[in-house]
């Protein structure tokens, strides 16, 4: 399973909580990372949106916990609408707080997704042995994010393919694609071979594995285009 909470919502429904967190990545003096609020604000929305997705939930609401002061909000906000525009989805409400009695020397935000998914019926296909994997963009981690931006993988993309039917997304984080694939139940890693290096921190999901049988690489491939990384 994902990285998320699921709890029972209602008869019909589960409510999905994904989160992302960063530290010193921001636009004060002690980040060690200088990056845009807006920058900060629209990876750390793209982390737990992934993740709700992944899961088989639908967004329905973004909680921003703000650290770095009341003048970091807005573009914190904006960030999140610009991935919420990526996905092509309207009227979610954006809410959250700020620190403001004590200023931090270095940014700390978190970003909370909230999303709904049926109680019953498959949601998420398990791993099978026999399924092909890929991988859709690059692994990248600190100043890599935004030096080499055209590499990380679009949230359109990403939406598209979890759209598919009997295939898992499961987008790769800090601890990188050979530790994702353990948690998947993947039962040959050392055997990989693929030119990414899947020991690498893929940072904010700057990439994600798509699983699926050989009859959907076709379609797959069409959709990541350049995005796509082979694994044999």
């Amino acid at each position: 399973m994902r990285n998320v909470t699921i709890l029972p919502f209602t008869n019909e429904e589960s409510l999905v909580i994904a989160c992302d967190n960063s530290g010193g990545i921001g636009e004060k003096e002690y980040d060690f990372v200088q990056a845009s609020y807006e920058t900060v604000g629209y990876y750390g929305f793209r982390v737990a949106v992934m993740e709700c997705i992944a899961a088989g939930a639908t967004p329905m609401s973004v909680v921003i916990h703000n650290f770095s002061g009341d003048e970091s909000w807005s573009g914190l906000v904006n960030g999140v609408k610009q991935g919420l525009d990526e996905l092509g989805i309207e009227h979610i409400p954006i809410t959250g707080s700020s620190e403001s009695n004590f200023s931090l020397m270095q940014s700390a935000v978190g970003i909370i997704v909230l999303g709904k998914r049926p109680v019953r019926g498959s949601v998420v296909p398990s791993y099978e042995r026999g399924m092909k994997v890929g991988i859709i963009g690059s692994p990248l981690v600190g100043q890599e994010v935004m030096t080499r931006n055209d590499e990380v993988a679009p949230l359109a993309i990403f939406k598209r393919i979890s759209e598919l039917r009997n295939i898992i997304v499961w987008p790769v984080g800090s601890k990188g694609i050979s530790y994702e694939l353990s948690q998947m139940g993947h039962y040959n890693i050392d055997e990989m071979n693929t030119a990414v290096d899947v020991k690498k921190s893929s940072g904010p999901a700057t990439c994600f594995l798509v699983v699926y049988n050989s009859e959907d690489e076709k379609e797959i491939r069409r959709l990541a285009g350049n995005y796509f990384n082979v694994v044999e």
